[in-house]
C-alpha cells in the first residue's frame, strides 16, 4: 500500500490559511490526530510566528513556531519557569475531571509533577540524581541487554501477517527497556506503557475509558512505585532510576507527591520519544521509498537516520513555560504570567533553520541539528537512551528483513503534546 505524505493536503492547506488568524487555535487535539496540523504551523511561521490565542480550552495562550524564538524562550530559564506545568493543560478536561472525582481530583501541594516542572536550582539538583543511571558507562552495560531483547522481538514476528507495529515492536522494546531502567518486574513491564498512555490521554482515547477509569489506574501506578522505593530503602545503591532517587541527598526526602511526579516523568518521557520514534520510522521510510532503498544500500547510516526521525516525527509536539516578567519576543509584548507554547514540531519545519524541512533525508548533513529534545536545563535527560534504542532495532531489523511494508494508514494520539501512533498496521513480506 502507498502511504501518502499528508502535509500537501489541499483541503487541511485550505482550512489553515481561511480560519480567522485570531481565531487560530494550533493546540487542537483533532488536526494532530488527522495529521493536518503543519499546514497550521507553516501559516504561523509566515504570518505570525509569535501567536496569541485569546479563547481555547487550554485558556489563552502564546504559541512560538520559529526556531530562534522557540531557542530564545527554551534558553532562558531566569525569564520562562517550568513551575505551572510544561504542557498545554486542557483546563475543560480538568473542570470535568473534578467535578467527576471531585475532592480527590484536587492538585497537590508539593511539586507533583517532578522536576521538569521545577526551576533551578531545586531542578538541576533532583535531575542530577537520576543522571547516572543513563550516563555512557551505564548505556554501554545495557547495550547488549537492549540487543539481545531486541532480537528476540524480531524474531517472534508473523512473517507474510498483517501486524500493528506500535503494539508488537515499538511498545514491547520502549517497555522492556523501561522495566531494566527502573529494576521494575520484567513479567509486568507492559504496565509501565500502559500507565505512560493512562497519563497521556483523555477519556475516550487511548486505553483510558473514563476519570474514575483514569484515577484507578494512576493509583496502581503509584502503589507499584512506592512499593518499589521501599525495596530500594533496604538494599545496597544500584544503578537504576528509583535506587538512585532512594540514596541520593537532593531526592531521598522528597514529599510523596513530588516522588509520583518524577515517576511519571521518567515513564512518559521514557516510553514516548522512543515508542513513536520507531514507529515514525517506519512509517518515514515507506513515505520516502529512496530513502528506505539507501538505508538498506548503506547501513552505516542507522545513526543519521534515527537523528532525522527525530527530528521529522518530533514525538513530542511541545513543551510550555509560563513567563515570570513582561518579555518582548518577535515584536510581541508577553506578560509576567501568560503561557508560552514552544511548538518543537513547527521549529524543526522551520524553512529558514532546516533545508527542505518536510522532505525525509536520512543522510542530511548535521542530522542532529534538531529541537526535539529541548535546550537548555531542561533538555531531555533520556536521549541517548531513546538513541540507543533506535539505533540497535534498525540495525537488527536490517539483519532480518529487507522490508516492513506499512499496510494501511496509522491511527494517531488523539494529543497535542504526544505526537505518535495508537496503532501502525504493516506486514513483513516472506522472502521470494
Amino acid at each position: 500500500m502507498n502511504i501518502a505524505v499528508r502535509i500537501d493536503s489541499d483541503e487541511a492547506i485550505r482550512e489553515a490559511n481561511e480560519t480567522p488568524l485570531e481565531l487560530l487555535n494550533p493546540g487542537r487535539a483533532d488536526r494532530f490526530q488527522k495529521d493536518t496540523i503543519l499546514p497550521v504551523f507553516a501559516r504561523l511561521r509566515r504570518e505570525d510566528p509569535v501567536h496569541f490565542t485569546a479563547e481555547s480550552d487550554f485558556g489563552p495562550y502564546w504559541s512560538v513556531t520559529r526556531w530562534k524564538d522557540i531557542m530564545a524562550v527554551d534558553t532562558n530559564h531566569e525569564i520562562f519557569s517550568s513551575a505551572q506545568g510544561i504542557t498545554l493543560p486542557n483546563l475543560v478536561a480538568l473542570a470535568e475531571q473534578q467535578k467527576v472525582l471531585g475532592e480527590l481530583a484536587r492538585p497537590r501541594t508539593g511539586g507533583g509533577a517532578g522536576f521538569i516542572t521545577m526551576d533551578e536550582p531545586e531542578h538541576g539538583a533532583q535531575r542530577k540524581a537520576v543522571s547516572p543511571t543513563v550516563a555512557p558507562a551505564n548505556l554501554q552495560r545495557m547495550a547488549p541487554i537492549v540487543r539481545e531483547r531486541a532480537g528476540l522481538i524480531l524474531d517472534s514476528l508473523p512473517i507474510g501477517k498483517e501486524f500493528d507495529w506500535v503494539d508488537l515492536v515499538s511498545k514491547e522494546l520502549t517497555a522492556m527497556t523501561l522495566a531494566t531502567l527502573f529494576d521494575f518486574s520484567f513479567e509486568d513491564r507492559r504496565k509501565l506503557t500502559y500507565w505512560s498512555d493512562m497519563v497521556t490521554n483523555p477519556p475516550g482515547h487511548g486505553p483510558v475509558k473514563s476519570w474514575e477509569h483514569k484515577f484507578q489506574a494512576m493509583g496502581e501506578c503509584f502503589g507499584a512505585f512506592e512499593e518499589l522505593w521501599n525495596q530500594k530503602i533496604n538494599a545496597e545503591p544500584s544503578a537504576d532510576l528509583i535506587s538512585m532517587l532512594v540514596h541520593n541527598p537532593a531526592t531521598r526526602d522528597m514529599d510523596r507527591d513530588t516522588y509520583r511526579g518524577n515517576v511519571i516523568l521518567l515513564i512518559v518521557g521514557g516510553n514516548d520519544t522512543t515508542r513513536n520514534t520507531i514507529s515514525g520510522s517506519i512509517l518515514a521510510l515507506n513515505q520516502f521509498p529512496a530513502q528506505y532503498d539507501k538505508l538498506r544500500a548503506n547501513p552505516s547510516l542507522i545513526p543519521s537516520m534515527v537523528s532525522e526521525t527525530i527530528r521529522w516525527q518530533t514525538p513530542l509536539a511541545h513543551m510550555a513555560r509560563v513567563a515570570k516578567t513582561d518579555f518582548e519576543l518577535g515584536g510581541k509584548t508577553i506578560k509576567a504570567g501568560e503561557r508560552v507554547v514552544m511548538w518543537y514540531l513547527s521549529g524543526n519545519r522551520d524553512e529558514d533553520e532546516i533545508d527542505n524541512p518536510n522532505a525525509y533525508i536520512i543522510d542530511r548533513d548535521q542530522s542532529r541539528h534538531h529541537m526535539s529534545f529541548g535546550f537548555g536545563v531542561h533538555r531531555c535527560v533520556g536521549n541517548r537512551v531513546a538513541e540507543l534504542q533506535l539505533t540497535i532495532i534498525w540495525e537488527e531489523i536490517l539483519k532480518r528483513f529487507p522490508e516492513v511494508r506499512v499496510s494501511g494508514e496509522p491511527v494517531r494520539n488523539f494529543s497535542a503534546f504526544v505526537h505518535g501512533f495508537e496503532t501502525l498496521p504493516v506486514i513483513i513480506p516472506t522472502r521470494n
